[in-house]
This record gives structure tokens, sequence and C-alpha cells, in this order.
């Protein structure tokens, strides 16, 4: 099916940066967005929360608007606005859930070697390097990866202890993990 009209002037819109076309544009899409998150989630075992659907959806709608809209540019028109969005957002929030599944949370990673043979010890190795890698972090930061990763809380529990925003927990979750990649590749 090739591109409606509506969807070609909303396009259009879009990048020439007309007044509520990028709001026109999310309320047209983010159901479609959603859905394939919670499809692609659901294809590969993964449970996500209320708040990481959040995260993803913006994560999608981020990669629409980088490098002013270069995605939505790169549109041919060869196929409906909608496909062309469904293989987009597929992409980044399989390529997000990848990376998820693939470094566990410390949460997890306390809980594997808790399991194992020699549980006292790695726990204790653990403990120390996490410890030394929430020492990098400012203490707002590691208070929330310590709520979030270590107790489990959920955003709104988060929200409640720190008086931080709830729709800001997840992008200062995300500040602190990569300030922690960081520092353990450094040490």
């Amino acid at each position: 099916m090739a591109l409606s009209e509506t969807d070609r002037q909303l396009l259009t819109r879009c990048l020439t940066k007309q007044p509520k076309a990028w709001e026109d544009f999310v309320d047209r899409y983010l159901g479609l967005i959603v859905h394939v998150i919670n499809h692609a989630a659901q294809s590969r075992s993964v449970r996500i929360s209320p708040p990481d659907r959040e995260d993803l959806a913006a994560d999608v709608l981020v990669q629409l608007v980088r490098d002013d809209f270069l995605v939505l540019r790169n549109f041919r028109g060869e196929s409906s606005l909608a496909a062309y969005l469904t293989v987009i957002a597929r992409r980044v929030v399989v390529a997000k859930l990848l990376k998820r599944v693939a470094e566990p949370t410390l949460g997890h990673a306390a809980e594997q070697h808790a399991g194992n043979g020699h549980a006292s010890e790695d726990w204790l190795q653990n403990r120390d390097e996490v410890e030394r890698l929430l020492s990098e972090l400012e203490q707002s930061e590691a208070q929330l990866v310590k709520l979030y990763h270590l107790e489990g809380k959920t955003y709104a529990e988060i929200s409640s202890a720190t008086g931080m925003a709830e729709n800001s927990i997840g992008p200062s979750l995300s500040r602190a993990r990569e300030k922690l990649r960081r520092a353990a590749v450094k040490h």
C-alpha cells in the first residue's frame, strides 16, 4: 500500500516543522509504536513494565527526530508510513531489548552469584565492586540505582521515596547506568 494523502501531508508538516505537526504525528502513531513494543517484548519473552514501555516508546520517537528527522526524510513513500514506522520501531525496540537482556542489572547479577557454590565469596567481591562503582555516581544517582536495581522498587515507589517526578526516573537511571558502564570499563 502506498503512502496515503493524509500521511503525506503529516510527513510534510513534520519535515517543515510546522506548528503542532509533531504532536499530531505522535497522536497518530504512538499507539502503533506501543503495539510494536508489546509484540517485540512478548515474542522474545521479555517482561516490560509500563515505565519500560514508556522509555522504549521515547527511544523510538527520539530515533525519529534525531538528526533533523533523518529517518523520516529517508522514507521513500513506497509503502504506507505505518509499515515503515513499524520496521523502524521494531529495530529500535529489539536492539534495546537485546541490550537489556545482555546486560544484567546489578540486582540480577547479585542473585546469580548468590545461587552458585561460591555464594559468599563471589557475593562479597561483587558487593565491593558494586559499592565501588556506585561511589563513582552522585549521591542522588546512586540512590536511584540502589532503589531500582537492588531493592526492586517501581518508578512510582521511587518517586514517592525521593520526590522526583516519575517521568524523570527512567532518563536519570539511563544516565546513571551509562556512568556505571564507563566506570566499569575504566577500572
